[in-house]
């Protein structure tokens, strides 16, 4: 990669920007802002800036993947959209960057319907049950990917 500055984009989905209030035992006790400044903290050592995006409006979703389809690394967590949006799934089979899918619970072991994703032939790996520690993992293995290609 060159020497220009690196930019993730992380996008958060629905009900996202009410972690904090969500149940802990799936969640965590985090605010989406405290886990936006873990990312951008652990982002920035490695040399890279970061820019952090939620949305409850799956439309807006899309255009955030449309327009950020060319930065240096992705990661998306979009929530409930998970398991059922195949206009999402679409969306980031045009991104052209290293694509990170991120869940703070392990959605392999919740509802059945939260047990499969639509998105994860379409990215490059998934991190999930990890809680704020997992968006951490995600953020070194994306970059690592990007900065190897």
């Amino acid at each position: 990669m060159s020497d220009r500055e690196k930019r993730m984009v992380v996008l958060h989905g629905p009900n996202l920007d009410l972690l904090g209030e969500r149940p802990v035992e799936h969640y965590g006790t985090i605010t989406l802002a405290t886990l936006e400044r873990l990312v951008a903290r652990e982002a920035q050592r490695w040399g890279w800036t970061c820019l952090c995006l939620q949305t409850n409006h799956e439309g807006t979703y899309i255009e955030y993947l449309h327009e950020y389809r060319r930065e240096d690394a992705l990661l998306v967590n979009p929530g409930a959209w998970t398991h059922y949006s195949y206009a999402i799934r679409d969306a980031l089979e045009l991104v052209d960057c290293p694509v990170a899918e991120v869940h703070l619970s392990d959605i392999s072991s919740r509802e059945d319907w939260r047990r499969h994703s639509v998105i994860s032939s379409v990215v490059n790996f998934t991190v999930c049950g990890k809680g704020p520690e997992g968006y951490l993992e995600a953020v070194r293995r994306v970059i690592e990917l990007a900065e190897a290609l």
